[in-house]
């Protein structure tokens, strides 16, 4: 009776999924209404994976569709909500790993506090005085939605590029609309990251999963996402972000392309900077922590990772118990190739 009704449950929040962020989604392509509807209703594709999978003239049934990821939420289960909520993770993290320090997280409009410093939404202005930067994110989130930066300068308060008044920087942190936060760190990247864009973090993300044949854990996927003067403070390829393919032998990075246009960048639109062919330090040594990671936790058979590179090394901002399939495809389908026989092998597909 209670595997029947957690069933029904699961259900029903994939429906609900469905409706509002596959049928009802918000997208940055111009496509034919009935063509929308044809690719939301028979496969679960975005109208933008439409375009940007060229659905037109290749075969559906060779890429995952936005409703296979929803799906794909659930491998992890039960364990997949450990990651999903930033604090829990960041504990577990934090024993192997250098992660962001939270300074204090607000939860049913309570403060919580991790220490005598920061108690009150003053003591909260007080810090970001002091530490000149942090970010505020939701407790439960992804895709970049609801990340700001806290910032001063010459006493000002600021949240991205808009100046607030200590009066309405406090109303922003009660807003009903910011129910549960965390606030941390602002972590600092290293040269080669700041090379590439030094307006935004630019995150790696990557991949890990257990190999459905070997048990053995492995980096399945890397790709480097890059922020642009649009997508300030953060890179998020959801917002517009650039996106690089990293070979995963040589660290090598690719041709950087973006999931809100069909452009190609080999060099960065704002900076200038070479992106194409440039390569990511230590990389050999990069990848073998990441493995590292995975192997503290061997309940969860796929993490995506989303690590900083830092001039002593590296910083975990978050880990995720799935990831989006755009980013994956953009250089190609999975449906017939290693992330699909995964998703089959844990019936997602």
């Amino acid at each position: 009776m209670h595997k029947t009704i957690k069933k029904c449950v699961k259900i029903l929040k994939l429906t609900y999924l469905w409706f509002n962020r596959i049928l009802f989604a918000k997208n940055h392509f111009k496509v034919p209404f009935f063509t929308k509807l044809k690719a939301n209703i028979f496969g679960g594709y975005l109208a933008d994976q439409y375009i940007l999978y060229d659905l037109k003239y290749t075969d559906k049934h060779d890429y995952l569709s936005e409703f296979d990821w929803y799906k794909s939420r659930y491998i992890n289960e039960p364990f997949n909500k450990m990651l999903d909520n930033k604090i829990i993770c960041t504990e577990i993290l934090k024993h192997y790993v250098k992660v962001p320090q939270i300074y204090i997280a607000q939860s049913k409009y309570k403060l919580i506090h991790y220490n005598e410093r920061v108690k009150t939404y003053d003591d909260i202005i007080a810090l970001v005085i002091q530490e000149k930067q942090l970010f505020i994110k939701p407790i439960s989130a992804g895709k970049g939605k609801g990340v700001y930066m806290l910032h001063s300068e010459n006493g000002k308060l600021y949240i991205d590029s808009e100046p607030y008044s200590k009066e309405k920087f406090i109303l922003f942190l009660k807003n009903k609309n910011n129910e549960n936060w965390i606030i941390t760190e602002a972590i600092q990247q290293n040269d080669f990251l700041n090379e590439l864009y030094d307006k935004t973090t630019n995150t790696l993300r990557m991949i890990t999963l257990k190999d459905v044949k070997t048990g053995e854990f492995k980096l399945f996927f890397a790709v480097q996402r890059i922020g642009t003067s649009k997508t300030i403070p953060v890179d998020n390829g959801s917002r517009g972000g650039l996106v690089c393919n990293i070979d995963l032998e040589t660290g090598t990075l690719s041709e950087a392309r973006s999931l809100h246009s069909l452009e190609v960048h080999q060099i960065h639109p704002d900076s200038k900077n070479p992106i194409k062919a440039m390569v990511i330090p230590n990389w050999s040594e990069l990848k073998s922590q990441i493995i590292e990671l995975a192997n503290h936790l061997p309940f969860l058979d796929f993490i995506a990772w989303d690590v900083i590179l830092v001039p002593d090394g590296i910083c975990i901002i978050e880990a995720n118990a799935s990831s989006g399939v755009n980013i994956i495809q953009l250089w190609g389908g999975q449906r017939n190739g290693e992330l699909g026989d995964f998703y089959r092998h844990h019936k997602v597909i």
